[in-house]
């Protein structure tokens, strides 16, 4: 609900001619922290491994896509129970018995990114997560391609009243909208519609597409190979190293797809 993720402020409103006070809508942001727990020589363990900047609402799906996109759980049959933790602003996710949860990857989910600030990965080596390249680069359609920022905007609620949330929309190669979230980090946006499907174990998204109302940095073009969709397009500009990844790994990219026109920086269009 777009309730859940706004808020209403008391602003003076100017103009050339008058200044007068006026409510306005913004959006939510609040901290969320994510914790694993789990079994490992008959011990429970639980680790704090992330506190994200986001727009609550969707907790679970980004939680669980977080994990997912990040390659630390492979499949949603190894998630027992993921509940809030004390606080609406924590998220413990539960691990089934026998799970084996590899706790040292957690050295490398924190760097430096233009998004995110200092968040401290060790290595650039580190930046990769385990994948395998896409079958190969996807044709899409360029009919398609043209409804894409329709698609995604017609459901972008929260957006509509205060213009301060990323949209991310998984669409069929049909047409069809599989999943939209919002909120106020698109990798966060991203992470929650990702998560949300791969809670129903509709993933790895073969036959998909993700549309983000952002740029494409290397972490978009790293969640959409993890999760198997074969084409992201976004409203702005990739950078170099989501280009260089989406050659090397046959994710089709595409870039500045609005207004009619959209450039193809990897993969074809038919």
């Amino acid at each position: 609900m777009a309730e859940e993720r706004t808020s209403t402020v008391d602003v003076l409103r100017v103009t050339h001619e008058a200044s007068s006070r006026n409510d306005d809508l913004l959006a939510v942001e609040e901290p969320l922290e994510i914790r694993v727990a789990w079994s490992a020589g008959g011990e429970q363990r639980e680790k704090n491994i992330s506190v994200t900047m986001r727009t609550p609402g969707d907790d679970f799906d980004l939680a669980a896509g977080f994990l997912m996109t990040e390659g630390l759980i492979g499949a949603a049959e190894n998630i027992d129970a993921i509940r809030h933790w004390g606080s609406p602003n924590v998220v413990r996710v539960g691990l089934r018995d026998g799970i084996r949860f590899d706790g040292s990857k957690l050295d490398r989910h924190f760097y430096t990114t233009s998004s995110c600030g200092v968040c401290g990965k060790t290595s650039i080596d580190a930046l990769r997560v385990a994948a395998t390249p896409l079958p190969q680069a996807t044709a899409i359609d360029s009919g398609l391609v043209y409804r894409l920022p329709a698609l995604l905007e017609r459901s972008q609620s929260a957006f509509r009243v205060t213009g301060g949330l990323h949209g991310a929309a998984i669409i069929s190669s049909g047409g069809e909208v599989l999943c939209i979230r919002e909120d106020i980090g698109r990798h966060n946006a991203v992470d929650k519609a990702i998560g949300a499907l791969f809670r129903e174990g509709r993933t790895p998204l073969r036959d998909s597409i993700l549309m983000v109302s952002s740029r494409a940095g290397f972490e978009l073009a790293q969640k959409a190979i993890v999760a198997g969709i074969p084409v992201l397009a976004t409203v702005g500009a990739p950078s170099t190293l989501a280009v260089d990844l989406a050659r090397e790994f046959n994710l089709t990219l595409l870039g500045f797809v609005r207004d009619g026109r959209f450039n193809v920086y990897a993969g074809e269009v038919t």
